[in-house]
This record gives structure tokens, sequence and C-alpha cells, in this order.
């Protein structure tokens, strides 16, 4: 791992700030914008400890060399792999989700679902607020600027280039019930902290990028 962590910031040159807002132990929601196939990567390897996150089972069961390597990232990085697609699929994600932060982990977790294509910030699902609300933890929101310029949309390998990490404040959220209304209020404000982080232009739809 230690290797993997030279190697990859020779890459991209981490810019990494507010690692101090991380707690160091105890259950924790990482929540981070989404740009790039590699942001899991790189919040993994700059957090000032170990991050769950979940990935889909596809990056596990690839042919031939790539294949090979992509799963022997993935399982260094401490990625699970779930089906991804369906309702169930979707439930038992939150579910597995949910253990790992009540196992006293800090999970990552993308609120807006799947990948920018247009580096605007879109619209949170309300997957990130029912872990908070249901686990107690508290959210960290993370902004994360470049990653679409270290590996664009449909490039096979990384480029060079330089990356900002921005751990903010941690939100907490202890004592809201766990209603769809709170769920959507909570959202919300995590993804206006996120967005304070980044700069990012609003969308108020959600994505439905491909």
């Amino acid at each position: 791992m230690r290797t993997l962590s030279f190697l990859a910031r020779l890459i991209f040159r981490p810019r990494v700030l507010g690692t101090g807002n991380v707690p160091r132990t105890g259950p924790v929601v990482i929540a981070a914008n989404h740009l790039s196939f590699v942001d899991s990567v790189v919040i993994a390897l700059v957090a000032p400890r170990r991050v769950v996150f979940l990935a889909k089972a596809e990056y596990f069961t690839g042919k031939g060399l790539r294949g090979r390597l992509v799963r022997r990232l993935f399982h260094a990085l401490g990625a699970i792999p779930v089906e991804r697609g369906t309702y169930h699929s979707a439930r038992a994600s939150l579910d597995a989700a949910q253990r790992i932060i009540n196992g006293g982990n800090a999970f990552a977790i993308y609120p807006e679902g799947t990948r920018s294509l247009d580096g605007r910030l879109y619209r949170g699902r309300a997957g990130v607020a029912w872990l908070a609300l249901s686990t107690g933890a508290p959210v960290v929101p993370v902004g994360l600027q470049g990653t679409e310029r270290l590996q664009p949309v449909g490039s096979r390998l990384p480029r060079p280039h330089r990356v900002t990490v921005h751990f903010g404040r941690p939100l907490e959220f202890a004592g809201r019930e766990n209603t769809a209304r709170e769920r959507r209020r909570t959202t919300d404000e995590i993804m206006a902290a996120i967005r304070a982080l980044t700069g990012q232009e609003h969308v108020t739809e959600y994505n439905a990028a491909a």
C-alpha cells in the first residue's frame, strides 16, 4: 500500500487540505463530489485513516492483465464489491455500508450517485442522509478538484495532473428523525457543504449520466 501511495502521488501530486477535520477513530461518513473513476483511489490514498468504499462487482471479475491489476488495486484499497442496477441491489449496498459504519469505520460515498460528465454538482440522493441518520455518524464533506483531468471519461489510464482534495468540517445530524423529509433536508445540507469546498455550479436535477 505504501508503494502504491508513493507512485500515485507522483502522478497526481495531491494538494490535500483539512485532514484535521477527519476523525481519526470511530464511525464517519465521507461524502464527496464525483468527477472521475479514480476519485475513490485518490480519497483512499490521501485520507488520514483507512477509508472503505463500495465498488461495482465487475471491477473484481475482469479478465486478463488489466482485470487482475484492477482487482488487486481495489482489494488493496479496501473496496467491497456490490451488484448494482436494481432496487434490491441498492438496498443491499446501503445495508452493507451501514454495517461498515456501525463497525467503527470510515465509509466513502458519492451522493450524486454517478460521475458528473460536465463538471457541475448535481442534486444529492438521499442514501447519504439515510446512512448518517441511521448510524448517528458525522459526515465529512469532501471537495475533489482536478480528478476529471487526471483520468478523463473514456481514458484507460491516468494522466499526470495535480488534484486537490479538501476535507471539510464534520457535519453532525444526531437527534434528527430518519424520515423522508429529514433525509432530504440533510442531503441538501451535505451537498451545500460540498459545493462550498469545490465552487461547482449547482444543478437541481439528479445526475442521469451513463
